[in-house]
């Protein structure tokens, strides 16, 4: 098998708490304890003379705009030649804890941004993944309405953008009925060490570095 990935590259992770993972800010190379160490960890490890770099900017409690914000320090700025994009969920969730929502317009928007940037400043190549929410708590399933939508906007971004897509909410779902919800996200977005592990093959197996 030949990934997708080329030789000497740079993958760069971005996202929310999902990515983040406890990586901390102060250490600019850790990964953290999530899906983006264990796929960088199991790449490296199976293509090894590859000498793929792997960074992680994903910080927690961030939304689409926050994104937009820090782009030029934590994206353009680090000059990867590949992207790696998970971002929504918190989008959804300030609606519910704090009245405080993203249209799905302004979402699309400050996305749409984000991608664009990076194409024309690096031509980096892209991969979005779906945020996603398991139906645990009970009261999970409401965000549904307006999670949804958000996802169908990443995956027509991934289109627009000749992106490798992710599709991860289908993935984790499909899981929660071979075990618990709570199994892989015991709040429904928050994976547990297993459904960080299910993220980082979805991811390996988008890139082709697993079969």
């Amino acid at each position: 098998m030949d990934p997708t990935i080329e030789d000497g590259a740079t993958v760069l992770f971005q996202g929310d708490s999902i990515t983040d993972a406890g990586r901390g800010a102060l250490d600019p190379e850790n990964l953290g304890t999530g899906y983006a160490m264990m796929a960088a960890s199991w790449f490296s490890a199976a293509f090894p003379e590859k000498r793929v770099s792997f960074l992680n900017r994903g910080i927690s409690g961030n939304r689409v705009v926050d994104l937009e914000n820090r782009w030029e320090h934590d994206c353009i700025d680090l000059k990867p030649n590949w992207v790696s994009i998970m971002i929504g969920i918190n989008d959804t969730w300030r609606a519910f804890d704090s009245g405080n929502p993203t249209s799905t317009e302004a979402y699309e928007a400050a996305y749409r941004t984000i991608l664009t940037r990076t194409r024309d400043a690096l031509g980096a190549q892209l991969i979005l993944i779906e945020p996603f929410v398991l139906p645990f708590p009970e009261d999970r399933i409401a965000w549904r309405s307006d999670l949804d939508p958000r996802i169908r906007v990443v995956r027509a971004l991934a289109d627009e953008f000749d992106a490798l897509l992710v599709p991860l909410d289908g993935i984790l779902n499909a899981a929660a009925e071979k075990r618990p919800p709570s199994f892989w996200a015991p709040d429904g977005v928050h994976p547990t060490p297993a459904g960080h592990a299910l993220i980082a093959q979805s991811w390996l197996r988008a890139v082709k570095a697993l079969a």
